[in-house]
């Protein structure tokens, strides 16, 4: 069509229907929404403290009530060359520092050597009565590979050490985050120093606090 001076007349270019602009939007706004709440919840995991696990007796707990003091995560074994020396050393440290400042938290784990066979009854039983442990203990589980359950995957994640043999031991700060990772050859003696100082600056810090 021509206009009065005879050129091409420009029509509008053609516009995306409007019946499918609110269905995009309502599409792009759930979008968000999912992204926020992700990101939110990926946020809330990003210490330690914030996962779930169940203890010995089999019930849910969370890993919340042990945050502003020191915990020593430990993959525990009953019928392992290390059993002996290293339980004795976890109760005497658990005795010495625990429980207000710091915790040893241990984790039955059957993956190595097939050397917690037991069931979780079984489990507490023998480290209760046989080294009096006091500690708090947890259901047996799997610590490492893609069995592995979410709090040591962050651990894992948090120092590139993933256990490979039974009595791995994690050092986590009061904040939960992960401080140092020590396989099974290496003593809880010569893991106290480090310990040591995270537990006394708690205890300093809650002295300023007064």
């Amino acid at each position: 069509m021509l206009d009065p001076e005879g050129s091409v007349e420009h029509q509008p270019a053609a516009s995306f229907p409007k019946v499918l602009l609110i269905p995009l939007a309502m599409l792009l706004a759930i979008a968000a929404l999912l992204l926020l709440a992700f990101s939110a919840t990926r946020q809330k995991e990003t210490d330690f403290y914030t996962f779930k696990v169940v203890n010995i007796r089999g019930k849910l707990v969370s890993l919340e009530k042990y945050r502003g003091s020191v915990s020593l995560v430990v993959n525990v074994a009953s019928e392992c060359g290390y059993t002996d020396s290293h339980y004795k050393a976890l109760q005497q440290l658990q005795r010495d520092l625990g429980p207000y400042h710091f915790n040893v938290l241990a984790f039955p784990c059957n993956q190595f050597g097939q050397q917690e066979p037991d069931t979780n009854r079984e489990i507490e039983s023998f480290a209760r009565k046989t080294y009096g442990a006091s500690f708090p203990m947890f259901s047996k589980i799997a610590v490492s590979g893609a069995g592995a359950i979410p709090a040591f995957k962050y651990l894992i994640d948090s120092t590139g050490e993933e256990p490979t043999w039974n009595f791995w031991k994690y050092l986590v700060d009061p904040n939960g985050k992960v401080v140092k990772a020590w396989d099974s050859t290496v003593s809880v003696e010569e893991i106290r120093p480090h310990v040591t100082e995270l537990v006394r600056k708690i205890i300093l810090k809650k002295k300023d606090e007064l």
